[in-house]
């Protein structure tokens, strides 16, 4: 028996997909250089690795999700920024192992495609990679009504470098007396939002609020993109003996920072080195949040720390056009405490 039952009638719509791939094709060739083999469209994407200029590469890999910022791009209607997050999150992963990067990939599933969302976002990906010299070389794209709700989306990255073997930086080198010193955040990054959610509703905020102590709508400051490293560590390894480098995702300094450290080592944070960005200031005081939490949840201003030598601490000032904070230094461990706030 022949039915009129479609696709589409179940919520997927395949034209709509062609349209999409469509429209971003253009963006992410903007992203090819003479590595990439074959177009978007292919199986798999395919990457000439020119090796010339490497003795013993080892290849370098991070997958993120940019969590529940989607939220507020979604009840914002501010896509593009969320693409910025998804590849500059990756990035900064892997290049606390010392990587350049080479190219990128990511996923993003909906309840239902919208095209001009999905463009928004790889324009995202596309600045990002752009900046970075890597190419957006492949992804997915998934339409699954019944498992996401009608307007919601979800994305994911994944980020692959090269460094050489000599070069990786893997913290084995700290020792006590090494300093800490941290570049600034460009905000929240991806991290804490749940959190900033329940505020949010608990509180009544609207996005467009301006918070008692900031000077900008509260959707302005939580969207704003995750900032990318790239120039900053780039300089720093030029000046400096960069020994270790931590991104301060989720959990705070308090997680990261020990994730590089050997085990008998410790680090003294000096809280008053930095002034904490207004936002966080904002919340912890609109929502009550508990101190301890806030340091746990939030990078609280810094974004990324490096360890080197006391006699490299001095050498560089600014780095990528960043402002290089001495924030602390590395110490012996005396008890269960990795990060000592001071």
């Amino acid at each position: 028996m022949v039915g009129d039952l479609r696709y589409a009638d179940a919520g997927v719509d395949i034209d709509e997909g062609n349209r999409a791939v469509s429209l971003i094709r253009r963006t992410v060739a903007s992203t090819h250089g003479p590595q990439v083999l074959q177009g978007i469209g292919s199986y798999g994407g395919l990457f000439a690795l020119d090796l010339a200029g490497h003795r013993n590469p080892v290849l370098v890999s991070s997958t993120d999700s940019v969590g529940t910022k989607v939220k507020i791009a979604i009840a914002t209607g501010r896509h593009r920024g969320i693409g910025i997050d998804l590849v500059n999150q990756s990035l900064d992963d892997i290049l606390c192992s010392g990587a350049e990067p080479l190219f990128f990939l990511d996923y993003y599933a909906t309840g239902k495609l919208v095209p001009e969302q999905l463009a928004d976002i790889v324009e995202g990906m596309a600045e990002a990679c752009r900046e970075a010299a890597c190419s957006l070389i492949g992804g997915e794209t998934a339409e699954m009504p019944g498992v996401y709700a009608l307007g919601d989306y979800d994305v994911a990255g994944f980020m692959v470098g090269v460094v050489e073997r000599d070069r990786v930086i893997d913290g084995s080198r700290v020792v006590a007396g090494d300093q800490l010193l941290g570049l600034p955040s460009s905000g929240l990054h991806t991290n804490g939002y749940s959190l900033v959610r329940h505020v949010a509703a608990a509180h009544e905020l609207d996005w467009g609020e301006v918070l008692p102590g900031t000077s900008a709508p509260l959707a302005d400051l939580l969207l704003e993109p995750h900032r990318s490293y790239l120039g900053a560590v780039r300089e720093l390894r030029e000046t400096a003996d960069v020994r270790a480098l931590a991104h301060i995702t989720g959990g705070g300094l308090m997680d990261n920072v020990p994730r590089v450290l050997p085990d008998e080592l410790a680090a003294e944070v000096r809280r008053d080195s930095w002034t904490v960005p207004a936002i966080f200031t904002a919340l912890q005081d609109t929502g009550g949040i508990h101190p301890e939490e806030m340091w746990r949840t939030f990078n609280m201003g810094i974004g990324m720390v490096a360890i080197v030598p006391a006699a490299d601490a001095g050498t560089v000032q600014v780095a990528g056009g960043l402002p290089v904070l001495r924030i602390g230094e590395v110490v012996r461990r005396t008890g269960r405490e990795r990060v000592i706030l001071s």
